[in-house]
């Protein structure tokens, strides 16, 4: 089968993340129709999670090309930049706050950057419900989409935006993602500026971290009075069922924490007793360094699909920019497989050096070294 022109061919997304939405973004703006596949029955079906920072060298040059750039500013956190380093016993160590004006990495909600994507999008672009089981079809196209529910589609070009997991992937690569043995337990914190005022001022109006070498935590502010914490530790994987605890034993959970960081000050400590609800464990997973693929025509991978790395601060930044690569190559390139290549020319080398870069990047998180705020790679969930 001849590769079709960009203009004229089925291009399917998985996955309706920053990535995925944001290519669809761009692939609209410049004329190609696209259809973004996603698995949750709903844009609100789920919590988006926390805040991110986007930097102005990947995620802020995606949202430029976009048309959406003001918009995010105007949704934006630059207080969100301020950043505390602290020690078990309460000490800070490092305090960094951005100057008037300073928009490096400023910090927005993930849901609130999910909805300016999908708000940009034509209607129907998105197709709720749509969980992928598999890729078939020869590598010349056209593709086969089989659907969770027996149904089954085609496409000319099929975009794995679909994360960790992804059911894309096994297309055109054998790996999978492996356990780090570093795992966050996340918490949260409501109403904090009355109900939680001391962990309020802790972290104050960006994040704080502290860490001892064995544990870290992790906490950050979050638009609406928010808190989020992020308890880092390394355990292995199933952990909770080998301390005989349930993932909904909120009080043995806390129990068991409060043992382990006992030698931590009591307003640190604190983030682990007082925190509103349960606990969620959310085990660091990271693919093999390189990950790379012979070119395939007909399917390609972005974000985390294609270059699953360590929370260091760069995933959501390096997808976007991904996105707005791929996108952009589709827009400029005469036939799909063009695109593609021209794409992955450059994208595989970028993420390979950048993987290499923070491969065991999991364990700095234990680190009770100061890190290099100032750099765009700071160590952050």
């Amino acid at each position: 089968m001849t590769s079709p022109a960009p203009t004229r061919a089925r291009i399917s997304i998985i996955g309706a993340g920053p990535g995925g939405l944001t290519c669809a973004r761009i692939l609209q703006r410049h004329g190609i129709a696209v259809t973004v596949h996603d698995r949750d029955p709903g844009p609100d079906a789920r919590d988006q999670g926390g805040t991110l920072d986007l930097h102005a060298d990947n995620g802020q040059i995606a949202l430029k090309e976009a048309g959406l750039l003001q918009e995010f500013f105007d949704l934006a956190r630059p207080e969100g930049q301020e950043m505390r380093q602290l020690n078990p016993d309460g000490e800070v160590l490092f305090h960094h706050v951005p100057e008037d004006g300073e928009l490096f990495k400023p910090e927005i909600n993930r849901g609130h950057l999910r909805d300016l994507l999908l708000n940009s999008l034509r209607p129907g672009t998105v197709r709720w419900g749509r969980a992928l089981e598999s890729v078939g079809g020869p590598s010349c196209g056209p593709r086969t989409l089989h659907w969770t529910d027996g149904t089954t589609s085609e496409a000319d070009l099929v975009i794995g935006a679909d994360g960790a997991f992804s059911r894309v992937r096994p297309a055109v690569s054998p790996a999978v993602p492996q356990y780090s043995g570093v795992s966050f337990l996340e918490a949260w914190y409501s109403d904090v500026d009355h109900r939680h005022p001391d962990i309020a001022r802790l972290v104050g109006p960006g994040s704080a971290a502290a860490a001892d070498g064995e544990r870290g935590m992790f906490a950050q502010r979050n638009t609406g009075d928010h808190i989020r914490l992020y308890l880092i530790r390394r355990v292995p994987l199933g952990w909770l069922g080998e301390r005989g605890l349930a993932p909904d034993d909120t009080d043995g959970i806390r129990a068991l924490l409060l043992d382990e960081y006992a030698h931590w000050a009591p307003g640190l400590r604190r983030l682990i007793s007082d925190n509103d609800g349960h606990y969620v464990d959310r085990p660091i997973f990271a693919l093999p360094v390189p990950h790379t693929w012979e070119h395939d025509p007909t399917v390609t991978l972005l974000g985390d699909a294609a270059h699953l790395m360590p929370p260091l601060g760069v995933g959501v930044n390096l997808a976007m920019l991904d996105a707005a690569e791929l996108a952009l190559a589709l827009a400029g390139a005469s036939t799909v497989e063009e695109a593609v290549r021209t794409y992955e020319s450059t994208m595989l080398p970028r993420s390979t050096e950048t993987a290499k870069l923070l491969e065991g990047g999991a364990e700095h998180l234990l680190s009770d070294e100061i890190p290099d705020f100032a750099r765009a790679d700071d160590d952050r969930p």
